[in-house]
């Protein structure tokens, strides 16, 4: 699950992080999470639902835990994710959200867009990932 796409407007004659911008990615880490929320309690409620059914030969047996496994996985990836995004929003009422947290400078727009929670420039993004192949971190 990605952060949901919608169109970016354009934002004409707005400052960076002015409050329309501030306001369409408020409302869009909001949709994130709450979808999230929704996905991480199907996933709950499908390995509850599961757990009662009578369990068949080897092969269903074999299948169920492979589909556990894979739910499961995807729950802790939904739940990961859910306090980056609460860090996200509180970073906009802060007044930091957009801002890189090594450098200071804008992370743009398109770079928020596919990632919204993001908290690096793109280059310090690459810089800190070039650093942990490096030191091997």
């Amino acid at each position: 699950m990605n952060a949901p796409n919608k169109k970016t407007p354009v934002f004409k004659d707005e400052d960076y992080m002015g409050p329309k911008q501030l306001e369409y990615f408020r409302q869009k880490l909001i949709a994130w999470r709450e979808e999230l929320i929704i996905e991480v309690q199907k996933t709950l409620d499908e390995l509850r639902d599961q757990t009662y059914q009578e369990i068949g030969d080897e092969a269903d047996r074999a299948n169920r835990e492979s589909e556990h496994a894979l739910e499961l996985r995807n729950r802790d990836r939904y739940n990961k994710l859910l306090p980056k995004i609460n860090a996200a929003l509180a970073r906009i009422e802060d007044g930091s959200y957009g801002y890189c947290e090594e450098t200071g400078e804008p992370i743009g727009i398109a770079r928020l867009e596919a990632r919204p929670i993001a908290t690096l420039s793109v280059e310090a993004q690459e810089r800190r990932e070039l650093r942990q192949r490096q030191t091997g971190i």
